[in-house]
């Protein structure tokens, strides 16, 4: 471990790297900031431009965009009244009356303190966990890794939204799109007699398309209407920094969220929404005054803010160690480790752990630097906000097109990426969620060459039989079950949450 850290240093000072950090840190707050944008459409957008970059570079601006726009999310919630990610959504309750107050550069100034911390703490943990599971996965083999995959496949239930049905339905078209091309014994599928297909469908372009180009789609189809661009403007108050005795009052709280968050995320399905409420719950918990959270009080804007950036280090856990990726974002994440070829597991802390421990070491970089420009220009990134719609449609279908061309520059990839959008598109307006598809066309092929090897190792036993005769792919079968019903138990909580809350919410949005 100490000398992968050393190894790492050399790789994460350089030119290559920094830029790419604090690309990934201001890019990744003003996606945030953006109302109806998000983490995971802005990493999907910015792949194919990492496809000539150092792999250091390239990962660890993608981290940073990761906790950087669940931080920009705060910054409109508290300005504006609109949550920049569904993460901000609990920020908004405290942090818009905190504006209404004459206090929203104070309400700016928790909310970037406690996201560091949060994120520092995530990166913490995630340094010091990830290298003792990642040494458990040398015990894995092709059994091992099929289970995974089907594990890594249950938590499309988890990202199924409101209808578990339109989530499997999505999650096997997913499959579908992967097995698309040579099996692993060599047969062709799918592909109806196209060439470009024959190695698959491309996964950069898939996403691009289900995430950019649908977005560009429904903002066109909304330009008309009262949107996330309403003129809004809000006054710029109060101090920035908290006073130092309010702000030793909250450090127990902030610290408490951020474990909390960290916990959060590494569990599978779970993520910064979920943890955000929890937070939020546990500040009215600890309080001697409940009645107040919802009129504009430091803790309410501190709690939440903590918990959802102590997600990011924590969701990045599973995926690094075991390929897990547990919410829509990490398995975008995922593709980008993917396409440099950096597959998760032992030998990402080994073979490469110069570049592991490099991005895990600039991760928790990301997030100092991410309070240091949060708090020299965060209070003005709201106007990010305002910018018009019909200027940012076409941006960013522009970059969408270029973008995935330029990852093999290869027309039927535009195509693909087309396509995608429209799919994509359609399941929006419909309901039927979208990254199901991402997760089952990653996990797919990852099922279906690790159940051939299986097939081959098990010999004169069917493959059944071989996965009960070893003690881990017993453990994964044990935890498959246990996913299946994840969903439901989260879904209980989060409307537990919700509802506690329901009534400072309303009073929110009356103000």
């Amino acid at each position: 471990m100490f000398e992968g850290i050393e190894l790492a240093f050399a790789r994460l000072f350089t030119w290559d790297a920094a830029l790419g950090l604090f690309i990934g840190v201001v890019g990744g707050m003003i996606i945030g900031a953006l109302p109806g944008l998000s983490a995971t459409m802005g990493i999907a957008l910015l792949i194919p431009i990492t496809y000539g970059m150092d792999p250091t570079a390239a990962i660890l601006m993608l981290a940073a965009i990761y906790t950087s726009a669940v931080y920009g999310g705060s910054i409109s919630a508290i300005l504006i009244h609109t949550p920049g990610t569904p993460s901000s959504a609990a920020t908004c309750l405290d942090g818009y009356p905190m504006t209404q107050k004459g206090e929203s550069l104070h309400a700016i100034g928790l909310s970037t303190t406690a996201s560091v911390i949060g994120g520092v703490i995530s990166s913490i943990a995630l340094l010091l966990i990830a290298p003792p599971l990642a040494r458990l996965s040398l015990k894995f083999g092709s059994a091992e890794y099929f289970l995974i995959a089907i594990f890594g496949l249950t938590l499309i239930a988890s990202l199924a939204g409101d209808s578990m049905i339109k989530g499997l339905l999505a999650g096997a078209f997913g499959l579908v799109c992967g097995l698309v091309g040579f099996s692993p014994d060599g047969y062709a599928r799918f592909t109806f007699g196209y060439i470009p297909i024959l190695g698959g469908i491309q996964l950069i372009p898939a996403m691009i398309g289900l995430f950019s180009i649908s977005q560009v789609m429904i903002q066109a189809e909304e330009r008309g209407k009262t949107s996330s661009n309403e003129k809004v403007e809000a006054k710029i108050a109060g101090r920035f920094l908290p006073p130092a005795k309010e702000f030793v009052g909250l450090i127990p709280l902030i610290l408490e969220c951020s474990v909390v968050g960290v916990f959060i995320g590494i569990l599978p399905g779970a993520g910064g929404d979920i943890a955000s409420w929890v937070g939020l719950n546990l500040a009215k918990n600890q309080s001697k005054h409940p009645e107040q959270f919802g009129t504009g009080i430091p803790a309410g804007v501190a709690a939440p803010e903590a918990a959802n950036n102590a997600v990011t280090g924590g969701a990045l856990i599973p995926l690094l160690t075991l390929g897990i990726p547990g919410s829509s974002t990490a398995a975008v994440l995922l593709g980008g480790l993917t396409i440099h070829g950096l597959q998760p597991g032992f030998e990402l802390f080994t073979k490469h752990a110069d570049i592991t421990y490099a991005v895990i070491i600039g991760f928790l970089c990301a997030n100092i630097l991410m309070g240091l420009v949060g708090w020299a220009v965060g209070k003005y990134l709201t106007k990010v906000s305002k910018v018009p719609i019909p200027l940012l449609i076409p941006c960013i279908a522009m970059l969408s097109i270029l973008g995935s061309y330029a990852a093999s520059r290869n027309i039927a990839d535009v195509y693909i990426a087309v396509i995608f959008g429209l799919i994509g598109f359609f399941m929006r307006k419909y309901g039927v969620p979208v990254a199901p598809i991402v997760l089952a066309m990653i996990l797919g092929p990852m099922a279906d060459s690790h159940m051939y090897q299986g097939i081959i190792q098990a010999n004169t036993i069917s493959f059944v039989q071989y996965l009960f005769t070893r003690p881990l792919s017993i453990f994964f079968m044990v935890l498959i079950i246990l996913a299946l019903f994840a969903p439901l138990l989260s879904k209980v909580i989060s409307k537990a949450y919700q509802k506690k809350n329901g009534k400072m919410a309303d009073a929110a949005e009356d103000i």
